[in-house]
């Protein structure tokens, strides 16, 4: 279908008034809507006979919408956006829906796309079902790589794994003792490398546990190759040489494709600066296909981040800087979330805070009183509470304002502090889809106490508190319509468990779609401008295979994009 042909099979206006009289036969209810008129008004591009869902609470559905430089004219029944915006062109440019589903965009709140273009040049060791699966795929890589070249992958998760055992050196030594290998694990907390990759970055088994990490020692005191957290697993990829502008560009460009496929319109991004300057030059080629909020690094100089704030701008509206982001702690699959008390699997350990608390409220009170916003990523309920801690402190030091501070993931939050985030006024940022893949094992690392806290956004919004959803791409995949079924079923693909995992933390589907839009528009102070089809918001929509609103959620993950439109434009539609 090439719905912006004008031929005689494409429902080219040819009478206005015929199609006035069976828009008004048709008996639908129209938005009250306000014309726009201009001295010589612009091109219209009309949307018209679609189901449209608005995303409005006052006025959730339409029939047409017009759309005009690059932002919605109209939105309403068919009779009255032809009279408001088409009267007066001979032939306006139209879209016959057929009846399809159209929505707002998809605004992914929290992603890693310099990660991900890196991935798509690495090793991908998604889904590998063993040890034995990821050493068969490294070794596909080594043939590839010349001896001493660095290879570098990720995606691996030991959970799914029958032994569910860390990966080591050796195993990766097997099949790659000649190329120093570094690869991340699922969640980017923890990494393996080999025994090259060790010597490398001059790591002995009597170097130091870096301050926030760890490096990993078998019972005879030996390293294993297991970096834990950030800190450490830096020792290592410092070593790795930067990849070549045309690298990164290649990686980030099949990633802007991906988001364009699955409907991503705006994401949310923390990735390095270098990064930030590569969608730059997207931008200005007229490339970027999606709108990029880039989160700074709340640990860097305060001068630096006065710097690339001044350089990157906060207002553009394709490409800005925005929050500061700060990792608190580890991951719950990985044992490195910060928790208050020990591990139910592993009494000896409670995770690993990455920053003492006083450090960082000091330095979080600096940032903020500069006029940051701030994200804590939070995992463990010790880490969700040293990150409320520390906002309450914030807002006592520098007074009153409109922050949006933001807990990132909010994964498991101790009864006492869930109402906290309404009273505090953070934001819980939260992936829908790590609910699906942690439920298999997530009790038995917690216990049936803790877990009641887990994951949960149903208690939260009605406490008051406001969600922001994503996916953490490329942590998980980035449909959300995998996370909208995570949402509303809180179950795994193949429908189980029977009324889902802890399902007192289900949630409507309208308030799971509120989450991935104007809720996420609001965390990055973005509402009014995307999120909902309403008159003056950017055209950034999508047009489905499904109709949501009819079919069952376990049809939600077969919906396939048909049509992903930004700023007017169409960045995908399906061949």
């Amino acid at each position: 279908m090439n719905p912006r042909s004008r031929g005689p099979h494409a429902a080219r206006i040819t009478s206005l008034a015929s199609l006035v009289v069976i828009a008004a036969l048709a008996g639908a209810s129209a938005l009250r809507l306000k014309a726009h008129p201009t001295q010589e008004a612009p091109r219209n591009v009309l949307y018209l006979h679609g189901r449209i869902y608005t995303n409005d609470p006052q006025h959730p559905w339409a029939q047409a919408m017009a759309i005009r430089d690059g932002k919605i004219a109209c939105i309403g029944a068919i009779a009255q956006v032809l009279t408001e915006c088409a009267a007066g062109e001979a032939h306006p440019e139209t879209v016959e829906l057929h009846e399809k589903f159209v929505m707002p965009g998809f605004n992914d709140a929290h992603m890693h796309l310099g990660s991900a273009g890196e991935g798509m040049l690495s090793v991908r060791l998604y889904g590998a079902a063993s040890i034995e699966e990821l050493k068969q795929r490294l070794a596909a890589s080594v043939a590839t790589h010349k001896p001493g070249e660095w290879i570098t992958g990720a995606g691996w998760d030991h959970t799914v794994w029958p032994e569910k055992q860390f990966p080591n050196k050796w195993e990766l030594d097997d099949v790659a003792p000649k190329n120093p290998v570094l690869l991340t694990q699922i969640t980017g907390h923890v990494a393996v490398a080999n025994s090259l990759a060790l010597k490398l970055a001059e790591l002995s088994n009597s170097s130091p546990n870096p301050p926030g990490g760890e490096l990993e020692h078998d019972a005879a005191g030996e390293l294993t190759g297991m970096l834990k957290e950030g800190p450490a697993m830096e020792l290592v990829r410092v070593r790795i040489p930067d990849p070549t502008a045309e690298q990164r560009r290649r990686g980030i460009v099949l990633v802007l494709a991906d988001l364009a496929k699955n409907g991503v319109t705006s994401a949310q991004d923390n990735s390095a600066w270098d990064d930030f300057r590569a969608y730059k030059l997207l931008k200005d080629d007229g490339k970027l296909t999606v709108r990029i909020t880039e989160w700074l690094h709340f640990a860097d100089p305060l001068n630096d981040l006065q710097n690339e704030r001044a350089e990157g701008g906060t207002t553009d509206p394709w490409l800005k800087t925005g929050a500061l982001k700060f990792v608190t702690d580890g991951a719950l699959g990985s044992r490195t979330a910060a928790m208050l008390e020990p591990y139910s699997d592993d009494a000896k350990t409670s995770g690993i805070l990455i920053m003492e608390p006083d450090k960082l409220k000091s330095l979080a009170i600096e940032r903020d009183k500069a006029g940051f916003q701030l994200n804590f990523h939070a995992i463990g309920d010790r880490a969700n509470r040293v990150a409320l801690d520390v906002f309450e402190a914030v807002a006592k030091a520098n007074g009153p304002r409109d922050r949006r501070d933001r807990i990132e993931h909010a994964q498991v939050i101790a009864p006492e502090d869930l109402p906290r985030f309404a009273k505090l006024k953070v934001i819980a940022s939260m992936q829908p889809s790590h609910q699906t893949n942690d439920m298999r094992w997530a009790e038995s690392r917690i216990g049936p106490d803790r877990i009641k806290g887990a994951y949960a956004w149903a208690t939260l919004e009605k406490s008051g508190a406001r969600l922001a959803f994503g996916t953490d791409y490329p942590v998980e995949v980035v449909s959300p319509f995998r996370g909208l079924y995570a949402c509303v079923t809180r179950q795994l693909p193949n429908g189980t468990p029977a009324g889902g995992w802890q399902p007192q933390e289900k949630i409507s589907l309208e308030d799971c779609i509120r989450a991935y839009t104007s809720g996420s528009a609001y965390a990055e102070f973005e509402e009014g401008k995307k999120g909902e089809l309403k008159i003056g918001e950017y055209a950034d929509f999508l047009i489905l295979s499904n109709d949501l609103t009819k079919v069952p959620p376990s049809q939600y993950v077969k919906t396939e994009v048909l049509k992903t439109v930004v700023g007017g434009r169409t960045v995908y539609e399906k061949p």
